[in-house]
């Protein structure tokens, strides 16, 4: 009895990963850190990572705070005097030092009251378990993590640096002791004079054993400048990130230069998702939707047809439509795509502009889902759709609109998220077709990848580039003011292109296109993976 009833319930489970399967590990914040930060990796500090940091703490109004402790004179009067002369010859008028080495005193309200009125606060060099041992854990964390919430910014060089991940590489030239940092810059190991002392050996080590956090090695005369997520290498040398070994994945190493943008968020995902089994699996799911259709449009112009077409499948004009705007940045307008369906006849049309985990897994968002007889994602860029969606109580209630007969449907950005792979999710711009950390759709059509304003953008060898790197995908790429009307196994063009199939299951011959296009009118079988002959 017991055996059937592990049985019924494996088969369940099966059965409900084929509909959704959950993206892996635990959700991450996207918005980064809480503000902005230098982190210097040592030795001569470039005059343009000075500028950012004051221009970032408020120029000629700054309130500059600077905490010593990390040397070993941070309590030699004259080192103070330095200190604070060697600042304003920077060109900070305002310059305070707060130092010491006493874990009571740095939890006091007085101690910290300098704090409160800072715009800025930077963290000299020396012993980063000094830092730790003050001042872990304490008011001065707290408050320095306040500072970056209103807008300041906190810097720091060397052991200054080091401090800025919670896990802190404390010592040790091979081996690392881990000690504990301040949280400033989530999901990280930091490491500095990274090339000059030959610490990848070492760093390699402190992420092979926390695998889901990012190791940033950090160079002499160079500086990460993080505004949020966003961060960009400023100075002589490089940045070098370094991934851990996973059950799945050996060791990952990639190297910045001055001017070059890493994206954190990308980088914290990558990190966790390489713990999981690789993506997308050598064999996927037949391309097809079970129950309920999918609207795909290519971007740019909405032909009335595709519109009544989307208007039918809801239900008709009274039918619920939710317009989920998410991949446009903020301010989005309160009537974003809604003025479009009401145009052709639709009279239910809510727009849900929410998009942090807080507010979409409200009662109130849940149940607009829960009623939806459609879905509209709008365009923009898709990587926000995931942000706002991936890992709530949302994204399942989204997949039930299509369980119960209803329809989801999105143009551009909306096209894109609606597939198992996503294309084109580079938080840093749209010209990769592939972006570590970014390359699972919602999978309301599994086994393919679809990109959107086709033709017009000439992006037929990108989807190459995909499907060469994954051939058991089936490649979708859809013309501006085009759609594929999806129902079950075929797949209807509508509008004013054509859709264009990439399938590297069939041998190509020399020369031969390496997809095959559909125009208007047509349809495809997905499934089979061929164009579907009109009947005599």
């Amino acid at each position: 009895m017991r055996s059937k009833s592990l049985f019924t319930t494996l088969t369940l489970l099966l059965i409900a990963s084929q509909v959704i399967a959950d993206p892996p590990g635990k959700h991450i914040d996207p918005r980064g850190a809480h503000g902005r930060l230098i982190i210097a990796g040592g030795g001569t500090i470039p005059t343009q990572v000075y500028e950012q940091f004051q221009s970032w703490a408020g120029g000629n109004n700054a309130q500059l705070i600077i905490i010593p402790t990390a040397s070993i004179r941070a309590d030699d009067p004259d080192q103070v005097k330095e200190i604070i002369t060697a600042w304003q010859l920077r060109g900070f008028k305002n310059v305070a030092v707060l130092h010491t080495r006493d874990r009571e005193s740095a939890d006091a309200r007085e101690f910290v009251a300098p704090l409160l009125d800072a715009t800025a606060v930077w963290i000299t060099g020396g012993d980063q378990s000094k830092l730790s041992k003050a001042y872990s854990d304490t008011k001065v964390e707290e408050e320095l993590i306040e500072l970056l919430k209103r807008g300041g910014v906190i810097g720091g060089s060397s052991a200054g640096a080091a401090i800025q991940s919670k896990v802190m590489i404390a010592m040790g030239q091979l081996v690392p002791r881990i000690g504990t940092g301040f949280d400033l810059l989530p999901g990280t190991i930091i490491d500095q004079h990274f090339t000059q002392r030959n610490r990848l050996a070492r760093l390699t080590v402190a992420v092979n054993r926390f695998d889901d956090l990012v190791g940033f090695g950090i160079d002499e005369s160079t500086a990460l400048a993080v505004d949020r997520r966003f961060m960009k290498v400023i100075g002589n040398g490089n940045v070098t990130v370094c991934l851990g070994k996973t059950r799945h994945q050996n060791t990952e190493t990639a190297v910045y230069a001055d001017g070059d943008y890493i994206d954190l968020t990308s980088m914290r995902r990558h990190a966790r998702d390489r713990s999981s089994r690789p993506f997308p699996a050598e064999r996927v799911n037949d391309v097809s939707v079970n129950k309920g259709s999918l609207v795909i449009v290519g971007g740019g112009g909405m032909p009335r047809p595709v519109l009544d077409k989307f208007i039918e499948l809801a239900g008709g004009p009274e039918a619920k439509i939710i317009v989920l705007p998410t991949s446009m940045p903020d301010p989005i307008s309160s009537d974003y795509g809604k003025k479009m369906f009401e145009s052709v006849g639709a009279t239910n049309v809510v727009v849900l502009r929410d998009r942090n985990k807080q507010d979409v897994e409200k009662e109130s968002f849940l149940t607009h889902i829960k009623e939806a007889d459609a879905i509209w994602f709008g365009g923009g860029r898709q990587w926000r759709f995931v942000d706002a969606y991936e890992h709530t109580k949302a994204l399942p209630l989204m997949h039930d609109v299509l369980s119960r007969g209803g329809v989801i449907g999105g143009s551009s950005a909306g096209a894109s998220i609606q597939a198992e792979f996503m294309v084109r999710g580079n938080p840093l711009g749209n010209r990769d077709p592939m972006a570590a950390g970014y390359t699972r759709g919602f999978g309301f059509i599994k086994g393919c990848g679809i990109d959107q304003h086709f033709a017009q953008r000439s992006r037929f060898a990108d989807m190459s580039a995909v499907v060469d790197k994954h051939p058991q995908l089936l490649g979708i790429g859809i013309d501006e003011a085009t759609a594929l009307i999806v129902e079950g196994d075929v797949g209807e063009v509508l509008g004013n292109g054509s859709v264009h199939f990439y399938d590297r299951q069939k041998p190509l011959g020399n020369g031969d296109k390496d997809y095959v296009s559909v125009p208007s009118g047509k349809s495809f079988n997905l499934i089979e993976r061929k164009l579907i002959e009109e009947q005599e």
